[in-house]
C-alpha cells in the first residue's frame, strides 16, 4: 500500500496560503519563517512550523528563489592569481570554513578568481546580472574596485580582513596587531635584540597591522625601531627569499626574524640555511598563520595561529544573515558587523 501524500484544501500539494491559514498568520510571515529570517517571534515561528508539519508542506525551492529574486548561491571571490590560491594554505582553510557553514543550507558555492583586469571585468558583468545572492571577498587589496562595485550593485558582501580602519562592508578578521606583538614579545623574552621583520604587501590592511604590532612591541620594550630591519615581502615563498637576502645584506648581525606569513618564513629559512645561519641558535624565526607549513618545517616553526577556518565559517554566517535581512539597504548599511577573532602564539623549536 503506497504512502498517502498530504493534500491541501485544493486537493493538490499544500500551498503557502493554506499553511498561513492553519497558523493564523499572513503569507509573508510564513515566507519569512521558511527563508530563515530572524525577524519573526519564536511563538509565531513555532506556529508556522507546526502548520508546515501538519500539512506536510514542502517549499518549492526554485519557485521561492525566483519569486524572491534569489539564486540560492553565493560566490567566494579571490582577487589573486590562481597560483597563489593553490600555494597558500590560508585560502583552502577559508574555503573549508565556508563549506562547513553552508553544509546545512541549500546554498551553492561558486569559487572565482579575479587576479587580473580581464577577470575583474568578466566578474563585474556576472555580478551586475545578480547571478549570486551574496559575495565573500577574500584577500582584498586597498585599491581593489570590487568592494565598491558590490556597494553600487547592492549585493550583500562580507570581506575577510578590512581594507582600512574605516571599512564600510561587513568584515571578519583576525587580530593581526596583537598577534604580531605577541610574536615580537616572545623573541624579546628569548633574549633576541636585533629583530627584523618581513612584511606582507602593505596595500593589505592586515599586513599593515602586523607591522604596527612589530613596531609597538619593540617600542614598549624600550627598543628603537630600525627601519633597515623592515623589508616588504608579498606573502610568497620567493618574496620571503628576496626579503631575507636583503636583510642579511643590510644587517648581517641580526638574530631574529618575524615573517608576516609562514610561506614567507619558509623562503627566509632557505636563505638563512644557505648563508650558514643555524635556526634558532644564530637566528630565531617566527611566522604567522600556523599553517601545515609551520608544523612540517625543519625545525618546526613558531607561528601566530589565526583561526582561519573559523573566519570562513563566521564570514558565511554574517553573509547569510545579511541575505535574509529584508530591511532597506540604507538601514542594513548602518549595522554591518566588523568582527575581529583572537590570535594565539604557538611556540615551536624555531625560536
Amino acid at each position: 500500500m503506497g504512502t498517502r501524500q498530504p493534500r491541501g484544501r485544493s486537493g493538490g500539494r499544500p500551498t503557502l496560503e493554506e499553511v498561513a491559514a492553519r497558523a493564523g498568520v499572513g503569507r509573508g510571515t510564513v515566507s519569512r519563517v521558511i527563508n530563515g529570517s530572524p525577524r519573526v517571534s519564536e511563538r509565531t515561528r513555532a506556529a508556522v512550523e507546526e502548520a508546515v508539519a501538519e500539512l506536510g508542506y514542502v517549499p518549492n525551492t526554485a519557485a521561492r528563489a525566483l519569486a524572491a529574486n534569489r539564486t540560492d548561491s553565493i560566490a567566494v571571490v579571490v582577487p589573486e592569481p590562481e597560483s597563489r590560491f593553490f600555494a597558500e594554505p590560508y585560502f583552502s582553510d577559508i574555503i573549508h570554513g565556508v563549506g562547513a557553514a553552508l553544509a546545512e543550507t541549500d546554498m551553492q558555492l561558486l569559487l572565482t578568481f579575479a587576479g587580473g583586469d580581464r577577470e575583474r571585468r568578466r566578474l563585474a558583468q556576472y555580478l551586475a546580472a545578480h547571478r549570486v545572492d551574496g559575495v565573500l571577498l577574500v584577500s582584498v587589496h586597498a585599491d581593489d574596485p570590487l568592494p565598491d562595485l558590490l556597494e553600487q550593485l547592492d549585493i550583500p558582501a562580507v570581506i575577510s580582513g578590512r581594507r582600512s580602519a574605516d571599512e564600510t562592508l561587513a568584515s571578519v578578521d583576525s587580530d593581526n596587531f596583537a598577534g604580531a606583538r605577541a610574536a615580537v614579545g616572545h623573541l624579546l623574552a628569548r633574549g633576541r635584540r636585533t629583530i627584523a621583520t618581513i612584511t606582507g604587501r602593505l596595500d593589505v590592511y592586515g599586513a599593515q597591522r602586523r607591522l604596527d604590532g612589530y613596531r609597538d612591541a619593540l617600542t614598549e620594550a624600550g627598543h628603537e625601531v630600525d627601519e633597515a630591519l623592515i623589508v616588504q615581502g608579498d606573502f610568497t615563498e620567493e618574496g620571503g627569499r628576496r626579503a631575507m637576502t636583503e636583510l642579511l645584506e643590510r644587517a648581517p648581525a641580526l638574530d631574529a626574524v618575524f615573517a608576516g606569513s609562514d610561506v614567507m618564513a619558509a623562503g627566509a629559512r632557505q636563505v638563512l640555511r644557505t648563508a650558514g645561519r643555524r635556526i634558532p641558535d644564530d637566528v630565531a624565526l617566527v611566522g604567522f598563520d600556523d599553517s601545515a607549513i609551520a608544523r612540517h618545517m625543519d625545525p618546526p616553526l613558531t607561528s601566530v595561529r589565526q583561526p582561519i577556518t573559523e573566519m570562513g565559517r563566521t564570514m558565511t554566517a554574517v553573509l547569510l544573515a545579511e541575505i535574509a535581512d529584508d530591511r532597506p539597504a540604507a538601514s542594513r548599511r548602518l549595522h554591518r558587523p566588523q568582527i575581529v577573532l583572537p590570535t594565539e602564539l604557538v611556540e615551536r623549536a624555531s625560536s
